[in-house]
């Protein structure tokens, strides 16, 4: 055991520009982020494992309607909230996911679950949620899930085949997905990926969020990542799961790896979001290709940060 560890969370990338924020809503973003970096810090600080801090954090941003994962979750085509969430543990490979889910406060809890206490990775709308009733979750009426600036984006593509990534505008694009990667003092790395996919999609779609290598990935002999972009190009270049090969096969750094998959890439199929990821030595990075990404980092020495927009930290 060592002193260090890190934790590093995002909750989605887009375009986040200052010339579109209130201050108040700055503020508002900022909190939040604070304090799902605090919980976690303090999960880490105590000598809590990198599952359950990713999990801690993971849980305050799926509380809070700013962002499109758990409470702020967007609407389908039905009207509905369908939510989707993933955890993976580096020590072990050990995984747990759950999609198509319309009643589980936390989803990112229950994908904890069925990683440490069933012999499955995937579980899907109603057996994901009879599992979870089994474990004693909390259920919840799927309007739970309802906030009026959601609703708001659902009426503008309603009855349409549009199918829109967490935004109002053509031009203002944010892909709403909330994540976590640590690394702890055992010297273990986990990463946590939860979302509410696209407004109005259809036909039960999942996107990379819960798909463990492309939405999530973590192994102890290379790194953490926790995604956020359009699912599907997230998933045609399972891009957590390529990091860690770069690194692992290539013998590139956590920064390089991530930049080589989402600045070059992933640009090249039409690919647009970022990642955060943390290595076994402590490093992490935030590398994202589109203006702006939610984001902060905190480490055993309590440097922190807390980003929007394009600025580098």
């Amino acid at each position: 055991m060592n002193n260090k560890f890190v934790l590093a969370i995002h909750g989605g990338a887009g375009t986040i520009l200052k010339s579109q924020m209130t201050k108040e809503k700055e503020i508002q973003y900022k909190n939040v982020l604070q304090q799902s970096l605090d919980v976690g810090y303090k999960v880490l600080k105590s000598g809590g494992t990198s599952v359950a801090a990713v999990e801690a954090a993971v849980i305050v941003l799926e509380d809070s309607d700013l962002f499109n994962a758990g409470k702020g979750a967007v609407f389908s085509s039905e009207g509905k909230h369908e939510l989707e969430a993933s955890i993976m543990r580096g020590k072990d490979l050990q995984a747990g996911a759950i999609g198509g889910a319309v009643s589980l406060k936390n989803p990112i809890s229950v994908s904890r679950k069925i990683m440490e206490e069933s012999d499955y990775v995937y579980l899907v709308g109603n057996g994901a949620t009879q599992f979870a009733k089994e474990k004693g979750f909390e259920e919840v009426p799927n309007n739970y899930f309802y906030s009026e600036h959601r609703h708001q984006q659902w009426q503008s593509v309603k009855n349409s085949n549009d199918m829109k990534l967490d935004h109002s505008h053509a031009t203002d694009k944010k892909f709403g997905t909330v994540g976590a990667v640590a690394l702890d003092v055992y010297g273990n790395l986990a990463a946590a990926t939860s979302t509410g996919g696209l407004v109005n999609k259809k036909y039960g779609r999942l996107g990379d969020s819960s798909v463990i290598g492309a939405g999530v990935y973590a192994n102890d002999q290379t790194c953490a990542i926790s995604c956020t972009g359009y699912g599907e190009f997230f998933l045609r270049g399972v891009v957590a799961y390529d990091i860690s090969c770069l690194m692992e096969y290539k013998g590139m750094s956590l920064n390089e790896a991530a930049k080589k998959v989402i600045m070059e890439k992933q640009p090249s199929i039409g690919g647009e979001g970022g990642v955060i990821g943390v290595d076994t030595d402590g490093n992490s990075c935030m590398i994202f290709n589109s203006e702006g990404m939610y984001r902060g980092k905190i480490d055993d020495k309590k440097s922190e940060s807390i980003g929007f927009y394009e600025d580098v930290f």
